[in-house]
């Protein structure tokens, strides 16, 4: 089986303004928090979700899309 390579870079999306900046993402572990740089709110995890890349980014984080789970799941 051919699998993609990852993608590292994700436009994440404040849900408070609605501003959104690409940022490259850690290749093995789990961003928690991200600081919006228009408005300042510090973005963490939805519920359910491993970082905040996968709640408010264009692409799941980099173990998400290899494993299909977070590096932060047990």
């Amino acid at each position: 089986m051919i699998r993609s390579a990852q993608v590292l870079t994700s436009r994440i999306t404040c849900p408070l303004c609605g501003h959104n900046h690409t940022e490259t993402m850690p290749i093995d572990a789990c961003q928690w928090f991200y600081q919006c740089k228009s408005c300042g709110e510090l973005l963490s995890p939805k519920k359910g979700d491993c970082c905040v890349f996968c709640s408010y980014g264009t692409v799941a984080c980099p173990p998400v899309q290899k494993d299909g789970k977070s590096c932060c799941s047990s």
